[in-house]
């Protein structure tokens, strides 16, 4: 006798073909729904570019899906007859195929997470085992534990897998080569870039779509060139390790106008979306410093952003649950202002992030942590507005990773859950780290009065403002006693002046 089929549910950013609900799945008899809906577009105003990306990675997948016998029922987002939700295309295609019971990989958001759960129909949730951390062995390692810091959360990931160790030592006997990767990049004609991929007519018709439905979404479509398939990603990974990840560590927090990429690898989304596993991009990096082709600081910076950080923030999102997206311990309220969206703006650090934003859907760690999200809260800006724009505007933004990155690592939001320390700055540490500050209209040498950079003058006051919560802060003590060696004119005049340019920020005046 043959049983129902069961659906099974693949998820835009579940482009893996061992994902955990295939594996489940009969191929003889159940039916693989994929769908481009309405719902997954519009609750942020995402980049054209992701929108693509995702759309075009999908119909890929699902190509290869059916080349390998599976049916597959996909609904493209101007089908006439679609859903507009998740929940919805799976209830249309149970009562197409009679089907009573799915199969779905954990989605890595909770909105999405709680709408399966909703849903009128046996919803079976599998863990997505595509990490090298299980929620178990997350919450196991953070039981007990005062402090949730990353840098012994590595270390223990780096224990368990085995990459960059001798027995239980690190190789080099050093965990962490941070100090080692904070050097200013120059300009370099012969710099390779990542890899780029000519649109297919699969991707055109993509493209096509995007371009009417969201062509008023911030961002540029024109210059699409991301990979779309496994085949595509894996050799952007083997370019990205053979061109890039030798120079890699030196730079990788060197910001530098007309460069966006410098030697970073823009495989984070192909990962997220599935394309590539975490595993096999840390093979790669680790088999190149086995080879002697790649310095150990680039190698173990790299596995760290990957088994290190990517590990622990998708742990830090699901032990702290759907509320965490909307903490904000610091109690921000200031709206997100117009030159987050692109308007005109005299700061030269938060034009080049911004603009390299909207053109490529990309700008790596350090301009997203101390360019636009360290003004962001020095400003005191609403941290929810913030989670949304960054969720909006990367390509590799996906709530499980993009939320503890800013919530917590950027905007201090979760109040000491990630960070130890908020993550502030005066202009001097931007100008240290990028060629942003030569001509700017702003002078980061000059700290209050005409012509003053914006982040020498915020960065005083919130400090002043927040100063009950961290002037006991044992890594902010000797911040707070320059402050109060000050003499008292001066701290005034910060003060008026920093609340005097907030006060035209937020009134719409150019910055």
């Amino acid at each position: 006798m043959v049983s129902d089929p069961r659906l099974v549910l693949v998820l835009g950013d579940q482009l893996s073909p061992d994902i955990a609900a295939l594996r489940q799945a009969d191929k003889a008899r159940d039916v693989v729904v994929m769908a481009e809906v309405a719902s997954e577009t519009g609750y942020v105003p995402h980049h054209p570019k992701k929108i693509a990306l995702i759309f075009a990675a999908m119909r890929h997948f699902a190509q290869e899906l059916e080349s390998e016998g599976w049916t597959v029922r996909y609904t493209r987002l101007d089908d006439p007859d679609t859903a507009g939700s998740i929940p919805g295309e799976l209830l249309r295609r149970a009562e197409e195929t009679g089907a009573g019971k799915v199969l779905a990989t954990e989605p890595g958001e909770w909105r999405l997470i709680e709408a399966l759960r909703d849903c009128p129909l046996e919803v079976s949730l599998l863990e997505d085992d595509r990490f090298f951390a299980p929620h178990a062995a997350f919450e196991h390692w953070a039981e007990g534990r005062k402090e949730l810091r990353m840098e012994y959360f590595y270390r223990q990931m780096r224990r368990k897998t085995g990459y960059l160790m001798q027995g239980d030592k690190p190789v080099g006997g050093k965990w962490n080569y941070d100090q080692q990767n904070r050097k200013r990049a120059e300009p370099d004609l012969f710099r390779s870039a990542p890899m780029q991929f000519t649109p297919d007519e699969t991707t055109q018709e993509v493209l096509t779509l995007v371009g009417d439905r969201f062509g008023r979404n911030f961002g540029d479509l024109d210059g699409f060139r991301f990979a779309v398939t496994r085949g595509q990603a894996r050799r952007a990974l083997a370019h990205f390790v053979t061109h890039q990840l030798a120079g890699f560590g030196d730079i990788q927090d060197a910001m530098l106008r007309g460069d966006p990429y410098l030697n970073h690898s823009l495989l984070s989304a192909y990962m997220n979306i599935g394309l590539l596993s975490p595993r096999e991009v840390c093979d790669a990096v680790q088999a190149a410093w086995e080879a002697g082709d790649v310095p150990l600081n680039s190698a173990e910076g790299y596995i760290r952003q990957i088994l290190g950080w990517r590990e622990y923030v998708r742990g830090i999102y699901f032990l702290e649950g759907p509320d965490y997206p909307r903490r904000n311990a610091l109690n921000h309220r200031r709206a997100l202002p117009p030159v987050y969206w692109g308007a005109e703006t005299q700061m030269t650090c938060m034009a080049e992030a911004v603009g390299q934003t909207k053109t490529e859907a990309y700008a790596h760690h350090i301009q997203r942590l101390m360019v636009t999200g360290n003004f962001a809260l020095l400003a005191g800006l609403n941290p929810a507005e913030v989670h949304e724009w960054y969720l909006s505007v990367y390509i590799d933004a996906f709530e499980w990773v993009e939320a503890p990155n800013t919530v917590g690592m950027s905007q201090f939001a979760d109040g000491g859950v990630i960070a130890s320390k908020p993550y502030v700055s005066s202009g001097n540490y931007i100008s240290k780290m990028s060629d942003y500050c030569d001509g700017c209209a702003y002078d980061v040498k000059t700290k209050q009065g005409k012509g003053a950079c914006p982040f020498n003058l915020l960065y005083w006051a919130f400090l002043d403002r927040q100063r009950d919560r961290f002037a006991e802060n044992h890594r902010m003590g000797t911040i707070y006693a320059t402050w109060d060696r000050m003499e008292a004119e001066k701290r005034e005049t910060i003060l008026s002046e920093a609340a005097a340019f907030l006060d035209r920020m937020s009134a719409g005046e150019t910055i």
